[in-house]
């Protein structure tokens, strides 16, 4: 497996050539059960490709694996959001010499 590229395609590609391999399939017999070419099946499992939530839920299934096992591993840590502010500098005043504060 590719060392670079999106981690999460990476991750995700592993825990599928896992799930296969631990039902002895083939990409091709997975790809049959999927509806997809094994072609994507090898796409998907060298982290080349990160599946649309409807191709991700055909491979649980054809896996016999839960979503969460497929996703084993990958997390999200949600961003900080703040409000937006004014901010002046010292000398802020109006044109006619009061200030603003």
């Amino acid at each position: 497996m590719a060392s670079s590229g999106n981690p999460v395609a990476l991750l995700f590609g592993r825990n599928l050539a896992a799930a296969r391999k631990r039902l002895g399939f083939s990409q091709e017999d997975v790809g049959i059960r999927a509806s997809l070419h094994r072609t994507e099946i090898g796409l998907l499992e060298r982290g080349e490709r990160v599946p649309r939530i409807d191709t991700a839920i055909k491979l649980a299934g054809s896996v016999d694996a839960s979503i969460a096992e497929l996703f084993e591993g990958i997390d999200w840590t949600p961003g900080m959001a703040q409000r937006g502010s004014f901010s002046f500098s010292a000398d802020a005043g109006c044109r006619d010499g009061q200030d603003v504060r």
